[in-house]
């Protein structure tokens, strides 16, 4: 297949064309830049690559294109407060655009990359399945919420959307993210020789590795039609929900001779849940077959750490930290108010 993958150059999206390339895709890439330079570990790929931003998506970009993994939007909730209209024109009318434009070129799948952030925070014990209850709290949630839903009012016979609600994610890539919770902890045992856990510890998040979100999105590409049109699917592994006490202590275990203390200044952490797989564990049982638990994670990520020498001004600074890049482009007038290049 010849797919369009958004956001190729991020954190996920390089982990993803990779993999397409390996299983004989091809690829053409589709991304604004915005963490070029943030790269920790140079890898170039022979595909046709549209630097553009997603809100400027134009059909001329589709042609030929035969499916479309939707990666690029601004990613997290600490961006998508940055600026709630650009995060609705980005994460929401953007993609919504570019899924209607790939249906009239004729291209037959589109692959969301949507978000367990719609959840919210739930008072719920049990484990969350996919018609659980949405409360979105952040314009970040939100918008994936809404594109979700008007996705699926896209979808016909042929034209198949399907929806990917990754946990947290984890693990190395050359673009790797350290402002999420298991690269954080292990970065900061690796660099600094201590994690400290400013809560009690006890909230619960679900975590899995890129490399398996990356194998959900392909099982999305590839699964027959009549398991994914119009679905959704939490992605992660069996019993891939656990504590922040159970991510620390992982993450301590990985980097040997690391301290770990719980200082508890700010309490209990209301954001707490837990969320179940069964679903993408049964239905795409034949094309998602996740291969990464903690301590595999961890130990990758030190390798990964060894091997491009990482420090700690690595892993605190703009590099390894999307807003702080962002902001660093704003202030040297880069990129405009609106997050478009000057």
């Amino acid at each position: 297949m010849n797919i369009l993958v958004t956001g190729n150059k991020g954190y996920i999206g390089s982990v993803l064309t990779e993999m397409l390339l390996e299983k004989g895709h091809s690829v053409v890439g589709f991304d604004t830049g915005f963490y070029d330079d943030c790269q920790l570990e140079e890898k170039k790929f022979n595909i046709k690559q549209i630097s553009k931003d997603i809100r400027n998506a134009e059909k001329q970009d589709l042609n030929g294109i035969d499916a479309v993994a939707h990666l690029a939007a601004l990613s997290n909730d600490p961006l998508g407060e940055l600026d709630q209209n650009l995060t609705e024109e980005i994460n929401f009318k953007a993609t919504i655009n570019l899924a209607k434009l790939a249906k009239e070129v004729g291209a037959k799948r589109f692959v969301y990359a949507s978000s367990q952030s719609m959840y919210g925070v739930s008072s719920i014990v049990e484990e969350l399945s996919e018609d659980a209850e949405k409360n979105p709290i952040t314009a970040y949630a939100k918008t994936k919420w809404q594109a979700e839903q008007e996705l699926k009012k896209i979808a016909d016979e042929n034209f198949v959307v399907v929806c990917f609600r990754p946990s947290t994610v984890f693990g190395a890539s050359s673009n790797l993210r350290c402002d999420i919770v298991f690269n954080n902890l292990v970065a900061s045992a690796y660099t600094t020789g201590k994690i400290e856990i400013k809560s009690d510890g006890t909230p619960w998040r679900p975590v899995v590795h890129v490399k398996d979100v990356s194998c959900a999105f392909i099982a999305g590409l590839e699964a027959p039609k009549e398991l994914v049109q119009n679905q959704s699917f939490n992605v992660g592994i069996e019993n891939g929900n656990y504590t922040v006490k159970d991510l620390a202590q992982a993450a301590q275990k990985s980097v040997e001779g690391s301290s770990l203390v719980f200082t508890g200044e700010h309490g209990k952490d209301s954001r707490t849940y837990k969320v179940s797989f069964e679903k993408i564990l049964a239905v795409l049982k034949d094309y998602y077959k996740p291969e990464f638990n903690l301590e595999k994670g961890g130990k990758e990520l030190v390798d990964f750490f060894k091997k491009i020498n990482f420090t700690e001004e690595m892993f605190r600074g703009r590099q390894c930290n999307r807003l702080p890049q962002l902001k660093h482009l704003l202030s040297e007038k880069k990129i405009n108010n609106n997050l478009l290049w000057q």
